[in-house]
Order: C-alpha cells, then sequence, then structure tokens
C-alpha cells in the first residue's frame, strides 16, 4: 500500500536541506592502513564529503532517485570539493550557494578506537551551512520535488533555522511531503529550551518524522517530557505525520504507521569499522523502499541493512551501496543467521 503519496509528474524524486561539511578519517586502505588507535596518533587521513542529510542525498542517488539540494557552502577549494563531489553523483547543485562572509565548511575529524567506539572532534566556528537564508529558499525548486528532507542540524542557529521553516511551510503550501530527519548534534545548540522549540515546530509540519528515543525527547520537552514510543507517535499523526520512525540503537527500530499499524526490525550483525554512518545509510534505504512502494516492514529491512553496511565501512558517503549491493547483503546475512535475524 502508498503510506505516502508522491506526485509523480515531478522531476526531482527528493530535495535535502542542511548540512554540507567534510569528514576526515582515519586512513583504511590497500594502501594505507591506520589500525584502531587515539586521533592524537592518527598520520593519514582521507578526505570525504559528509553531514547527514549531504550523505543521504549520495545515498538515495546510489539508489537511483534524483536528488536536489539546498545549502551554503564555503566560498573556497573545499567548497568546490563538495560541489563538484555532488555534481559527479548526479546530485542537482543549483540551489547550493556560496557564503559571502568568509564562513567555512564544517570539519570533521574521526577517531576510531575499536569497533566499538569512535568519536569524533567537530571544527563549527563561522560555520557554512547554518548561514542558509530564506532569501536562498524558493517555492519552485521545493515545488519541483516529489519530498523534501529536513535536517535537524539546520534549526540550530538563525539565519537557517528560519530558512528551514520556511520550506517546511513552503511544503505544506505547494504539497510536497515532509521528511524530518531530527538529526540532534549536541554541538550545535545552546540549551535544551531552543532544542524543544524549534525541533517541534518543524515536526509539528512533517509528514515522516525520523530519530531516535532521545531526539524525539528532546523534541517533546515543553510538550509532554516523558512520552513513551506508542504516545509520542499518535501526538504527532495528530499533526500532519503519518510514519513515525522511533530508533533505539542496537535494541532496534519501529514504524509506526497512522493507519494503526507499526513495524520493527533490529540491526544486521557486523563487525563495525565505526560507530557512526548508520543512520544515513538507514534514512536512504527506507526512502528508497517508500518510492518503491513497499510495505513498511520491508522498508525497514532495507534502511537497517544499509545501516550496518555503514558501519562496517571507513566513510559515510562514498561507501554507500546501490540496491543489488544491499539485496545481497540482506541474502548473506539470513543465509547465515537465519531468516528473521532483523525482525525485532
Amino acid at each position: 500500500m502508498a503510506y505516502i503519496e508522491f506526485d509523480q509528474s515531478r522531476p526531482l524524486d527528493i530535495v535535502l536541506l542542511g548540512r554540507v561539511a567534510i569528514d576526515f578519517n582515519p586512513a583504511y586502505s590497500d594502501v594505507v592502513k591506520e589500525e584502531f588507535k587515539p586521533l592524537k596518533d592518527v598520520h593519514y587521513f582521507e578526505k570525504y564529503v559528509g553531514g547527514s542529510p549531504a550523505n543521504i542525498a549520495v545515498g538515495v542517488t546510489h539508489h537511483g532517485l534524483k536528488a536536489g539540494f539546498i545549502a551554503k557552502v564555503s566560498d573556497d577549494q573545499f567548497g568546490d570539493f563538495v560541489t563538484e563531489y555532488f555534481e559527479r553523483e548526479g546530485i542537482d547543485t543549483s540551489h547550493i550557494t556560496r557564503c559571502t562572509g568568509g564562513e567555512k565548511l564544517g570539519l570533521t575529524f574521526t577517531e576510531m578506537l575499536s569497533p566499538s567506539e569512535s568519536h569524533i572532534l567537530m571544527y563549527r566556528n563561522a560555520i557554512a551551512d547554518l548561514q542558509l537564508s530564506v532569501d536562498d529558499v524558493d517555492a519552485g525548486y521545493i515545488a519541483s520535488a516529489k519530498c523534501i528532507l529536513i535536517s535537524g542540524t539546520a534549526l540550530a542557529e538563525s539565519p537557517s533555522r528560519e530558512a528551514a521553516l520556511k520550506a517546511a511551510m513552503l511544503a505544506r503550501q505547494v504539497g510536497t511531503p515532509i521528511i524530518f530527519d531530527i538529526d540532534y548534534r549536541a554541538y550545535n545548540w545552546k540549551n535544551a529550551d531552543e532544542i524543544s522549540i524549534y525541533y517541534s515546530a518543524l515536526a509539528n509540519q512533517a509528514d515522516i518524522i525520523m530519530g531516535s528515543r532521545e531526539e524525539f525527547d528532546l523534541t517533546e520537552r515543553l510538550i509532554k517530557p516523558g512520552m513513551t514510543d506508542e504516545e509520542s507517535a499518535a501526538y504527532w499523526q495528530a499533526k500532519h505525520a503519518k510514519i513515525v520512525v522511533i530508533k533505539h540503537g542496537m535494541q532496534g527500530s519501529t514504524a509506526y504507521c497512522d493507519n494503526g499499524e507499526k513495524f520493527s526490525i533490529k540491526p544486521f550483525p557486523v563487525t563495525a569499522r565505526k560507530g557512526f554512518g548508520g543512520g544515513d545509510g538507514y534514512g536512504s534505504g527506507f526512502i528508497y523502499g517508500l518510492f518503491q512502494g513497499w510495505d513498511i516492514q520491508r522498508c525497514l529491512e532495507f534502511g537497517s541493512a544499509e545501516a550496518s553496511m555503514m558501519v562496517r565501512a571507513n566513510n559515510c558517503s562514498d561507501a554507500l551501496p546501490g540496491p543489488a549491493e544491499v539485496e545481497t547483503f540482506i541474502a548473506e546475512e539470513k543465509a547465515q543467521f537465519g531468516e528473521m535475524v532483523a525482525r525485532a
């Protein structure tokens, strides 16, 4: 059944709004292998495009969807790097613009200590992505897409938060379904009240909300603290949400549909290289499944598989798989661990 109606006459499948950054990961290739160690001891790094919405844009493109992006990037060679990378991937960059005040793209240095422990060191002062303004968002571009994904990181500061909220309002005006990926990053925010105010304002408009239990708790802090998953789903479905996806890490995730159905999944077991990047694969796979008209259980399975594939990879963008790779992974995992390996 179709849980979300997409206007098939529109040329873009999805437009994403939010953070573009650059990841520097300890090198791990046939040429150089930095084994698990503290960041201070790493000598060689590999450079990748990063930032959750940017990675999801790459992921859905690898699945054959047509994506566009609304963002601000630095007016330097790092800005060139990310826009040229997007263009090679086939992502529309017509609404990615350059900063004029010297703001720089965020840099993320990753520390990989073990398969179960990793950390990130962020440089986000005078950051480019949060310079996105209301002038960078127009109804025509949003109306050209079958859906829009807005990252919660874009709500952390002005003028980006107003641009994100404008995009949501225009999306409702032109009938473009809204996916809200809560995407909480503690280093962006000044206090808990701001988080709840702006997250809830966007969640009020969204057709699909995706986040961890912690992220829903932050969103609901000024509404009703301590809601259960079922209460959260019912609350947002009383607004506009048709699907609410709540994640519990290694315990799995559940999608609540506005028709009363709910579906759960557990992660596929893998040996991890890092503890992040899984959410980007999860989002890419889940959204792809929705576009294929799959039932929600299969969407969850596909997203969960892609998440597991990404935590074992050394980066969060280049390694995003195509659909055939994900199907092969699922088949291999089920052959090794049993048919019900990922089902909660």
